[in-house]
This record gives structure tokens, sequence and C-alpha cells, in this order.
């Protein structure tokens, strides 16, 4: 039961004391949860009440039946920027479609996961090795931070094909117009948070910049919003420009909606007739010629929503308290402007018939639903499930790595036994049951899994605390949301994603080994290059881990034996150490395998062919963990080829599996039973003699070996 339900551990020998500190560190938790999801929401392109409805289920779930009892889980910045680089190319972000794909995408991680979990494969996580998952945490960070740069200044731009031009478009953009009480807004919660973080940090720095800034938002009226008709503005050219952009618009929507029929009959005349089918073809190429028009559809409408973005207006109070606005280029017969600076809201839809929204402040989180999020199973098609698939498979292993990292490093210091396919069961289960509470993909966060340890949980009864604070909030605090700034919620992800960037890191990998080195610098850049297709740069890492992973197999280090002054046998070349001519110890440190086979095969030939007094090898097998067929057969064939040239050949220190191996292959008795050895010096003692008789070799390095045994020594 405890296997199935692992919460029954928690009340083992719990107190009144653990009760207290659990409630405690589920509030805290819940005080940073709180801002923080909505902002990881829109980092994720969702609406910021998702992120509150994915603290609801996804905590307490994973809580309750994963293993680890700090873990706090919820939305993380990693995760939600992997979420909005796999759907963006499919929906428009915030939109309905946008949402529906964000919801089957938990439930998908969720049930990948899960099945990970249950099959007992969580050792698959080690494909995504160190250096990989460093070099692109430290790009994610990056690309999370300068991703807020236009909610910092409070300018609006398309995103582009690729995120450095993004940020081109912003910095431009922010030259043409900054938005003074937006960026100050963002200062302010910058500080607030830095301050209280350094000087007071149990403090819940991130609720009190949430509360000051939403304060001050509110009696500033921060926000700004008229929503006019075309005719209030003052300017045939962008009343013009606004009719266009709305037709254009239109003619996308309609564009789509005909391409996603003209793929959805394609797909069943696949199936019908065969892609080689004339009918298959024809509808082919009419979605090609639909790709093309939409291409062309969408860069038009892009260059009309950046010029609309453009133009800087001043608002005119008229007679009967009507506001009219002129560009403020335009020089005004008297001085009738409100002293604002009024700019058109042009967000990805068509502007509504006849009218449009005019803003001259900074943008607010605005109204939020209330209520419980509604419980519905997602709803999904087949070939939408596995299109998602590869983005699931990419967000499961990293998230699941970042969360047991935490987890693993919590229970360092609590001495909690950690079963890390129990805790894939728990986070899989928190992304399938999330995704019915409409909750996109979660995962383990180091910040607030350190602010639940550091306040004291005991249990996991404190994320349970945290869900149901969550929940409250949802009932009845969403009002108080309202005229929390989006700046700030720009500054809490850029306080957050500060951490993830580490320099050292890239400095210890590099000592460490040049190659790991190299792969983290590239897997970083490559990140970096090709964002927002995170996936890329991950690929980019994983092959190059594997390659340098095959090469170290195909290629392993083979050192040449010798008696150090000391008494051990160490490598000869390495510490320069005179070499026995009769004798060749050779000790191979990897398993024989195919890939390594004609290696091992090349190796002995060369020492029978470029020793011209060698009359015996020894094969140190310490270093061989196993062997396949292919390497059985190169052994034999090198047993074969030593003993043709008059040479002895026999091995010491082989392991159980392998010495198995050899006997029932016969290789074992091929060898000779009297050949085999347990250990070097053994070994040493035996062939010594042998290998001697008649030599001229003067001070042979391991004849003190070989008069240790004389003497009866050891």
């Amino acid at each position: 039961m405890n296997r199935i339900l692992p919460f029954l551990g928690w009340f083992k020998d719990y107190r009144k004391a653990d009760l207290r500190a659990d409630l405690v560190s589920g509030v805290t938790v819940a005080l940073v949860l709180i801002p923080q999801s909505m902002a990881y929401a829109q980092l994720a392109g969702l609406p910021p009440y998702y992120g509150l409805y994915a603290s609801f289920f996804p905590p307490m779930v994973a809580a309750l039946f994963g293993c680890s009892r700090q873990l706090a889980t919820g939305p993380v910045a990693v995760v939600s920027l992997i979420t909005a680089a796999s759907l963006e190319p499919l929906a428009t972000a915030g939109s309905s479609g946008y949402i529906a794909y964000a919801i089957t995408l938990a439930l998908t991680v969720g049930v990948f996961q899960f099945a990970l979990g249950v099959l007992r494969l969580g050792v698959v996580v080690n494909f995504l090795s160190h250096p990989v998952v460093s070099g692109f945490t430290n790009a994610a960070a990056i690309i999370i931070a300068t991703s807020q740069l236009s909610k910092f200044f409070g300018v609006h731009v398309d995103k582009a094909e690729h995120h450095y031009e993004t940020i081109g478009r912003v910095i431009v953009a922010a030259w043409h117009y900054t938005h003074w009480p937006t960026l100050g807004m963002s200062i302010l919660a910058l500080m607030i948070m830095y301050g209280l973080k350094r000087t007071y940090p149990r403090i819940p720095y991130v609720l009190v910049a949430v509360v000051v800034t939403s304060v001050i938002a509110w009696a500033t009226e921060f926000e700004q919003r008229h929503h006019v008709p075309l005719s209030s503005i003052i300017s045939p050219e962008v009343r013009e420009l606004v009719q266009s952009y709305n037709d254009s618009t239109v003619k996308m929507e309609e564009l789509s909606a005909t391409r996603t029929a003209m793929n959805h009959e394609l797909a069943a005349i696949k199936r019908s007739a065969g892609d080689d089918s004339l009918e298959y073809l024809h509808v082919k190429h009419e979605v090609d010629a639909a790709n093309i028009q939409i291409y062309k559809t969408k860069a038009l409408t892009c260059s009309y929503r950046h010029e609309l973005r453009s133009f800087l207006f001043t608002g005119v109070v008229e007679p009967d308290e009507s506001l009219r606005f002129h560009l403020a280029a335009d020089e005004l017969a008297d001085d009738r402007g409100d002293g604002r600076t009024w700019r058109l809201a042009v967000g990805n839809g068509a502007f509504d018939n006849g009218s449009v929204t005019m803003t001259s402040g900074g943008a607010v989180v605005g109204a939020i639903p209330g209520g419980l999020p509604t419980l519905a199973m997602p709803k999904f098609s087949i070939q939408e499930f596995l299109a998602l698939l590869p983005s699931a498979v990419i967000i499961s292993l990293l998230g699941f790595m970042e969360a047991i990292s935490i987890a693993k490093a919590m229970a360092a210091k609590t001495g909690q036994v950690l079963d890390p396919n129990q805790e894939l069961i728990g986070q899989g289960l928190a992304n399938i049951v999330g995704s019915i509470g409409q909750s996109y993909p979660t995962s383990g966060s180091f910040s607030r899994s350190a602010v639940n340890l550091q306040s004291g949980a005991v249990s996991g009864l404190s994320s349970v605390i945290t869900s149901i604070a969550v929940a409250v909030t949802l009932l009845l605090f969403t009002p108080l949301l309202y005229h929390l700034p989006q700046a700030t919620l720009a500054a809490i992800i850029m306080m957050a994603v500060i951490g993830l960037v580490s320099v050292t890191s890239f400095v210890h990998t590099w000592q460490t080994h040049r190659i790991d080195g190299g792969i983290q610098i590239i897997s970083f850049v490559a990140t970096l290059a090709f964002a927002p297709h995170l996936d890329r740069g991950i690929m980019i890492g994983v092959a190059l881990s594997l390659t340098f992973y095959l090469y170290k197999g195909m290629k392993p280090n083979v050192a040449r034996l010798s008696l150090s002054a000391d008494g051990t046998f160490r490598d000869a070349e390495y510490w320069g150490l005179r070499e026995c001519i009769h004798i060749s110890m050779i000790r191979f440190d990897a398993s024989l395998f195919f890939a390594n086979a004609s290696y091992f095969e090349d190796l002995v030939n060369e020492r029978v062919t470029t020793l011209p007094e060698l009359r015996h090898i020894l094969l140190v097998a310490n270093g061989i963990n196993d062997m396949d067929a292919s390497g059985e057969d190169a052994l034999a064939l090198a047993v074969d080829n030593v003993r043709a040239a008059g040479i002895e050949f026999s091995m010491s220190g082989i392991k159980e599996n392998v010495l198995a191996l050899m006997k029932r292959t016969h290789l074992y008795e091929k060898i000779g039973e009297e050949n085999i050895f347990p250990s070097q010096p053994t070994a040493i003692r035996t062939i010594w003699g042998a290998a001697h008789q008649g030599s001229e070799e003067k001070r042979c390095p391991l004849e003190v070996v070989y008069i240790l045994e004389e003497c009866g020594g050891d």
C-alpha cells in the first residue's frame, strides 16, 4: 500500500508540531507560487489565470503520489518556455485553439512520464548528460529573461522566426517609444524583490512586489484604455490602414480554416487511397497553394500591425467630453491636448467593427474569471496527440531531470531515500490530473522547493496546503489581481531565472573534461541560435554526447603496465616506466563489444609485430565489465593469432559475468585454465620464469615480483 499510496508514510511518527510546520510552509509557498504562476503562464503564451489553474491540482497530486516530501510542483520557467516554443507553430498564442493544445500537451507529458515510471524506466533521463542540460539551461535563462524585455519597456512587437531577431525588434521599438511608467514599474519591482531577498530573505519578496506595484497601479490609474469609434482618429491614413489590417486578418482566419479542413481531407484520402493516388496529389497541391497564400497574407498582416503600432497620437477633449486622437506629429491649432501619448492597442486579431482601443497607460493583468477551473477531459485526436508527442518527450525528460535533481539535493539534507521511478509516477499523475483541471505542463520548482524546505516542511502535506491556498485565491481573491502590472510579472520572471545563469558551470566542466566542456558550449550556442526552436539545441547536444560516448567506446583507454617503485602496476607510458621486453601486460579499460572489437584485435596484433623479443602477452581484464558476441569472437581470434606467432597468452582479473560467458562459449577451455589467473602478481610469478629462459634481459622490471614468489613473499 505504501508503494501505491506513498502519502500513507507521511503520518508515521507525525506530531502536532509537524502539522504546524507544514501549514506554515504550504501557505508560504503559495504566497510565492500565485504571482509566479501567473508570470510563467504568460511566458507559456497563456492568459495569466491559467498559471493559477496549473497551481491547483499538480502540487497536491505530485506530493501525494511522488516520493519527495519537500518538492514543490507547479509552473516553472523552462517548461513554460518550451511549451510556448512547441505550440506557437500550431496556433496563435492565447487563442482558444492554443489553450486546448496546451492542455492536451499536459496530458501527453503526463501519460509519457507515468508510463516511464510504471515501467521503471527512469534511467532514460541519463541520455540528457549534465553538459547538455547545463548548456541548455543557461541559454534558456537568457532567452526567458530577454523575452520579457517588451513588457519591461512597454512596447509591442511581432515575434520573428528567430529569438534574436525578435529582440532586435524590441530594441528598435523601445528606441522609437518607451512607456516610462511601465519601465519605472519594472525597475521598482526588481528593486523590491532584490533588496528584500538580500536583506530579509524570509519575507515573501515576490508577494511584497506584487502588492506594492498593484496598489501604485490602482492609485495612479496606471491602465489607461479607451474603446472609441474608429472615426475618433483624425487621420484618413490610419483609418484606411485599420481597415486593410482587418481585411487581411479576416482573410488569414479564412485561409487557416480552409487549410485545416483540407488537411483532414488529405489524411482521410491517404488512409483510403494512399499517398500515391491522383486524388491525394490534387488535394496536396491545394494544401501547398494554401500554405503559400497563408505565408504571404501573414507577412502582409504583420507589416500592417507593425505600422499601426508605430503611430503615436495626441488626445484632444472635445466639448461633448469625448476624445479625438490626432497624430502626434501633427501640429494642433490650439493647445487642447490632454498631455498623454496614445497608441493603438493592436492584438493578433481584427479590430471590432467600427471601434478601436486606444491606450496611454501600462498593461495590467485585468479581469480574472472567478471560481475553480471547469473539470473535463481534454478533447483531442490521435493525430494531435502524436503531433505533440516529440515536444512532450523533451518536456518530460527535462522537467523530470530538473525535479529529481532538486529532490536529491533536498534528500541529502533531510536523509530521505528517493525512488526516481515513483517520482516519475507522481509527476505524470500531476500532469494528467492537471490537464483535467485546465493545466498546462508542470514540473518541480527549485526556488519554491527551497522555500518549502527553509520554511520547515516535514511532509507533502505542505504541498496539499499550497493547492488549497490557490483554490481559495481562485474563489475569493481574483478581483484583487486586476491591477497587477504586466511589468511586475516580467520582473518576477527575470528575477527567477537569474539564478539559472552560471558561468562557473562552464569553467568547471571545461576543467573536468575538454570535450564535455565543448559539448556544453555548443549546446548553449545552438539553443540561443535556434530559439525559439529549443528542441534543436537539445537534440544537437544529445547527438554530440552520444557520438562522444560511442567514440570513447570504439577507442577506449588501453594501458601497457609495468611495475612502479611503490610496488603497484601502473601505465608505463603515463608514468615513464620501463617495460619487460618478453612480457607485455595490456589493460583494456572498457567492455569488449562490437564497436571496439576490431580495435582490440589491432592492438594485440600491434604488440606481436612490433616487439621482436615478445614471448608472453598478459591481458589484464579488470576493466572489462562485459563482453558481447563480437567481443568474444575478437578475443578468440586474438588468442589464435598470438599463439600462431609462437607467443603465449594468458589473462588475469576476469569479472564473474565475463568468466561465465567464456565458459559458455568454451573460450575458457581454449585459453586454458592454467593460463587464467586471479590477479596480476599471481600471473607474473607464474609466467616470469618460462618467459625469461635463456633471456639476456638485464634487470627486468618485473623480476622483483618473481623473486618474492621464489622467496615465499607476498
